[in-house]
């Protein structure tokens, strides 16, 4: 009778020490979770190499002369269309062809002019010098005769002197000598323009020649205008014509076909004017089409044009991107390219989530845990990276920010 008291003892005490603890614990836990104690994640401020990219939509476009329209120069009825939408075309292939009877009988006609034309240069160039051999052969000979009249009257003047002969025969000789004289001279006139017209023959038959050989020239051009051929290598992009259509050439020449080169295609991207005074030629830039959007292309910028384009209120300007290798895919014009430009890297910049700043009142600002309790602080931003931004100003190296407070109402930057 006397041990069961001592045996019940011990465990009542036990079980009333574990009562209290329990009660003790959860009413610790109690207090604690219905306080008003905030909770917060700090991020440590460190110095990055900062990679940024300019990221806009673009379409893909021929480059100038890589989307060429063939049409016809001249009026004219299709015999022959050897073309069809999707069709491989080399430079210089034959594309259409127009009825060329006309044009071939043009063609013959002026062949025949111009060998008119040389038989006439021929023929005075034969006749010519005969005549004007014939002048020269007789001015020599009038020239024989006039030296003998003067002869002869400088005789008779001696024989007067010495009054062995009469005044009659020396006026006689005289009159001879004058008559002579003329004849030299109409004989030298005529020699004169026998010779200046041979030379204007020559230069004006030599003239018709040059003429006829043009007028050659130009109805053998209009020939090859019948036939049109490939301006350049690529692929058929439309037909506007059939067989048997009859054109007509007016103000501008109609259209045939539209020949594209596939392998001289660029992107014309579209980039915000906050952007575009970090974009300068030959900066680096990747992109990937719709159509491939796992493949990215290696390109480089080519060219920045200057006119903007307002589009919804948003001022764009257009930024060329060119393939710097061989396309791994086939690319197609008005494809949609997702462009990234890299702009220039820069080495020991204050870079932090972007998440981390907010924005009030037109000011930028980040909290900052200072004696173990978050303090505002402005700051300047710079350029972003996916989703890290710059700090310009405002924070250094070793800085906590904090990333997460409890207390932080939803804010955008």
């Amino acid at each position: 009778m006397d041990s069961t008291p001592h045996r019940i003892v011990p465990d009542t005490l036990i079980f009333i020490i574990v009562f209290l603890c329990t009660l003790g614990i959860w009413s610790f836990h109690s207090c604690s979770s219905g306080g008003d104690k905030a909770e917060f994640r700090t991020i440590r401020v460190t110095k990055r190499t900062l990679s940024p990219a300019v990221t806009a939509l673009g379409t893909v476009k021929p480059q100038v002369g890589a989307e060429v329209r063939l049409g016809a120069r001249i009026p004219g009825k299709v015999e022959r269309l050897r073309a069809n939408v999707g069709d491989f075309v080399k430079k210089g292939q034959t594309i259409a062809e127009l009825e060329k009877d006309e044009l071939k009988a043009t063609v013959e006609k002026r062949k025949a002019e111009l060998d008119k034309a040389f038989i006439n240069l021929a023929a005075t160039k034969v006749i010519g010098p005969i005549e004007v051999e014939k002048a020269e052969a007789e001015w020599g000979r009038l020239k024989a005769i006039h030296d003998l009249e003067a002869a002869e009257y400088e005789r008779q003047a001696t024989l007067f002197e010495e009054k062995l002969t009469s005044q009659q025969i020396l006026d006689q000789a005289r009159e001879e000598l004058l008559v002579a004289r003329k004849d030299l001279e109409a004989s030298l006139k005529t020699l004169e323009l026998t010779k200046n017209r041979f030379n204007e023959d020559l230069k004006r038959l030599k003239a018709e020649v040059e003429s006829a050989r043009a007028e050659l020239k130009i109805a053998e051009v209009e020939l090859s205008y019948a036939t049109l051929r490939a301006p350049i290598s690529g692929i058929i992009a439309s037909v506007s014509t059939q067989e048997g259509e009859t054109v007509a050439v007016g103000l501008s020449a109609p259209t045939f076909v539209t020949i594209i080169d596939l392998d001289r295609l660029q992107v014309e991207t579209y980039v915000d004017e906050v952007d575009i005074g970090k974009i300068k030629v030959g900066q680096k830039a990747i992109f990937a089409v719709e159509a491939f959007p796992s493949i990215d292309i290696e390109g480089e910028v080519v060219g920045i044009y200057p006119k903007a384009i307002l589009k919804e209120n948003v001022v764009f300007y257009n930024v060329v991107v060119m393939s710097t290798k061989p396309s791994p895919v086939v690319l197609r014009p008005e494809m949609t390219a997702n462009v990234s430009i890299f702009l220039e890297s820069r080495k020991d910049v204050i870079l932090i989530p972007a998440k981390c700043v907010k924005k009030s009142g037109g000011a930028d600002f980040v909290y900052v845990l200072e004696n173990g309790k978050p303090v505002r602080r402005e700051v300047r931003i710079g350029w972003k990276q996916g989703q890290f931004i710059e700090i310009r100003e405002g924070l250094k190296e070793g800085d906590d920010v904090l990333e997460y407070h409890s207390d932080w109402e939803d804010e955008e930057l």
